[in-house]
């Protein structure tokens, strides 16, 4: 686990330099699968000599680069719809499926101990549950004593696909945040304080204490945050993990005909993880070569990125899925050659 994330924070030195000669893939997007990411290319450069320039710098940049052609490709985690995909004239296809965690900062709450439904998840984003010993909250957690101290909400203040997941949760468990906020990479959020990528979002939880936040599940990890347990569909408080993940993603009928657009989000498995969601890749359509040259990676990536990507707290895709894409590449002209 060391050498991995030595791997993602090289993997970024690589990514932030322009002086090393050589051949290059640029990318640029999704916040949510960078350490992954970032692990795969470091792995990649080191056997092919081909370096992956990945900037982490939300959804919203990610589409709006490839759709200027200012990158090789584009990373979001909100899938754009076939016919925005049409409009922009780009491919899409899924690399990874993870997931977005509430992380908390409450003194002596530790990972896994608060438990929290989307009622309650709703209204605190929403500014109506203000206090951690709200009765509704004290109401699942007989067990902990919570402080009466005020709740600072953190939320992303970039065009965001962990925000699009998180919001898609909400307004699918919660009709008052459907119809007050809505779903999107940018809401009016009613409350809070923003920060900018998952990172942003994890700093602020980290310092600020009563707070709560929302990350991919990664970021939780490496920076120690408390996450919480969440109630899902079928009525059970679940743990996030590679199995709660897998238990979301097993419903998933990704659609190569609608370039796999796909929500993830109140699956309805036993044991799902409620905020899970894939991260997706962007292409243009008329650059059949450099798509080749991008493809060539997660190809690479699919078949030895695998370890990677469960040791870093990512669910890869299931070899059908992969085999799916490979055969959406081949029908669009986009297969890498060897």
């Amino acid at each position: 686990m060391k050498r991995i994330l030595a791997g993602v924070i090289l993997a970024g030195i690589l990514a932030g330099s322009s002086v090393i000669a050589g051949e290059t893939i640029n990318g640029a997007g999704a916040t949510f699968p960078y350490p992954v990411y970032a692990a795969w290319a470091y792995q990649y450069y080191k056997e092919t000599g081909v370096k992956l320039n990945y900037q982490s710098i939300g959804s919203g940049g990610g589409v709006r680069q490839i759709k200027n052609r200012t990158v090789d490709f584009g990373a979001s985690d909100a899938p754009v719809k076939p016919e925005k995909l049409e409009e922009y004239k780009l491919y899409q296809f899924p690399a990874i499926i993870g997931g977005v965690v509430t992380v908390v900062n409450i003194p002596g709450v530790k990972s896994g101990k608060l438990k929290l439904d989307s009622d309650a998840v709703c209204h605190i984003y929403l500014g109506k549950i203000k206090y951690w010993d709200n009765p509704h909250i004290k109401e699942m957690n007989p067990n902990i004593k919570l402080p009466h101290k005020p709740i600072t909400v953190v939320h992303r203040s970039d065009g965001s696909g962990t925000t699009a997941i998180f919001t898609k949760y909400l307004a699918g468990a919660c009709p008052e945040w459907a119809k007050e906020v809505g779903a999107g990479k940018a809401v009016k959020w009613p409350v809070g304080v923003g920060g900018k990528g998952n990172e942003g979002v994890a700093n602020y939880v980290k310092r600020l204490r009563y707070s709560i936040g929302y990350v991919e599940f990664a970021y939780s990890i490496q920076n120690r945050l408390p996450y919480t347990l969440l109630k899902n569909p079928a009525g059970n408080f679940v743990e996030p993990s590679i199995e709660t993940f897998k238990a979301a993603g097993a419903t998933a009928n990704f659609d190569p005909k609608k370039h796999f657009y796909l929500w993830m989000v109140n699956a309805p498995g036993k044991n799902a993880w409620p905020i899970a969601g894939a991260s997706f890749i962007l292409e243009a359509r008329e650059k059949t070569e450099v798509n080749k040259k991008v493809n060539k990676f997660f190809k690479w990536a699919f078949e030895h990125g695998d370890k990677t990507a469960i040791a870093l707290h990512y669910v890869p895709l299931p070899k059908e899925l992969k085999e799916k894409i490979y055969k959406y590449w081949k029908d669009h002209g986009i297969y890498p050659e060897k």
